[in-house]
């Protein structure tokens, strides 16, 4: 069944974007978005919330939470919609406890997948490529809920549980050459399966945990995924502060500061590199001296850092890596007549996703920036009142996926950032 929200309350932030945007087509295209993730990909049950990316049938843990997470601006004034989140929070720990390396999962145990890999599948499993970014933003989403409206329903035994089982897989994934997880794929591209049988290239200790793809669904090249890693050091303080606060467990607490210590150690010592006499941030590292210097448009990303918590805005080497990444030294930065920005090696050459254009926005101080990243925004979605996965620098009428959730929800949380609606409170 479809939610049951209050429209009044939709209508009423709605009306607050339209009274305080500077372009009433900002208002337009945040009025259509904000009504489309819940209108045609959120299912309630009795039970929980089932959410799907808008043309798979299937739910991803990542796309799931940025998807919803937006509408903690209004779950204060509508109960339904709280209701609605805290039940995707139950879904997704109940996803996690299935199997913690899947990605993507059925709404049903139906045996439905999206290609016959090898690797270990049941029949809740859509995709199994293991990315640490899905552990963590479901964590983001239950701790945002309790800091923004009190609620505590979802912090139950079986989140507790799950918490557990993603601080143990962190820790196993510091030791990959120990850990049980393989995947294959075969007669697709090859950024959709892992090397080496399935185990991925060599890798040596840093303190950081190993992912096999990145939030785009590719494969890593160097499998310490620095971005991912931020996010992790990030939800682990979140889970510190659960575990204190909700569970009254200090050993569990412990475990979680002392991994993300270890986590942010490896960042600091092998993250870090030096480009033209600046220090930056690489993309991936391997632990053996092998680094990757570029960025790509999905989240976590190095240009997302602030945006997750990580870092301020104004940290010296986040602004270093900000530079090096929004020029052509990234392979994934096109610059074109209609617009300039990040891609992704998951879509064709010279296409800008407005998802990293909306984390460029999200992640500077300046309002002038902000607005004219607006204005390129709702420029170049093709008349659609849309947001688009890619979107070609030269033609704007060229875009991958008529419609994209996650990049409709994305704008919407950079246009109330900008409007200074509904922020999100963080620990800082």
């Amino acid at each position: 069944m479809s939610i049951n929200y209050s429209k009044s309350v939709i209508e009423k932030i709605k009306k607050a974007v339209a009274e305080q945007s500077d372009n009433p087509r900002w208002s337009e295209v945040f009025s259509n978005c904000f009504d489309n993730t819940l209108e045609t990909t959120v299912k309630t049950t009795v039970n929980d919330t089932f959410v799907i990316t808008g043309d798979i049938p299937a739910m991803w843990l990542r796309d799931s939470s940025a998807q919803i997470k937006p509408y903690l601006a209004v779950a204060n004034d509508d109960e339904n919609i709280q209701q609605m989140i805290r039940g995707l929070v139950d879904r997704q720990i109940k996803y996690i406890l299935i199997d913690p390396y899947a990605n993507a999962f059925n709404e049903t145990e139906n045996g439905h997948c999206y290609h016959q890999d090898i690797t270990e599948m049941n029949g809740w499993i859509w995709e199994r490529k293991y990315e640490v970014d899905s552990l963590c933003y479901p964590i983001e989403l239950a701790y945002l809920l309790w800091k923004e409206t009190g609620e505590t329903k979802h912090f139950t035994r079986e989140f507790k549980q799950a918490a557990a089982t993603i601080i143990h897989l962190f820790k196993t994934e510091q030791h990959h050459e120990n850990s049980p997880y393989r995947f294959e794929r075969f007669g697709e591209r090859p950024e959709d399966t892992l090397s080496n049988n399935g185990l991925g290239e060599p890798c040596g200790y840093t303190g950081m945990t190993w992912s096999g793809f990145r939030p785009s669904d590719d494969s890593c090249t160097y499998n310490y995924l620095i971005p991912a890693n931020m996010f992790a050091v990030v939800i682990l303080g979140y889970l510190s502060e659960i575990s204190n606060q909700i569970y009254d467990d200090e050993l569990m607490a412990e475990k979680a500061d002392k991994l993300k210590q270890e986590i942010h150690h490896g960042i600091t010592k092998w993250g870090i590199v030096e480009h033209q006499g600046q220090k930056v941030y690489a993309y991936e590292v391997d632990g053996l001296g092998n680094y990757l210097l570029m960025d790509d448009a999905n989240v976590p990303s190095l240009l997302a850092a602030p945006y997750l918590g990580y870092c301020s805005i104004n940290d010296a080497i986040y602004q270093n890596t900000r530079t090096l990444i929004l020029s052509d030294t990234n392979p994934y930065y096109y610059a074109g007549t209609k617009l300039k920005g990040i891609g992704s090696e998951h879509t064709p050459k010279e296409f800008v996703w407005p998802i990293a254009l909306c984390i460029q926005g999200l992640t500077t101080n300046s309002q002038l920036e902000k607005a004219q990243l607006l204005d390129i925004l709702v420029q170049t979605d093709a008349g659609t009142n849309h947001m688009h996965e890619g979107v070609n620098v030269d033609d704007p009428q060229k875009y991958t996926r008529e419609w994209f959730s996650w990049a409709n929800m994305m704008f919407c949380a950079f246009l109330l950032d900008y409007l200074k609606i509904g922020q999100l409170e963080r620990s800082k």
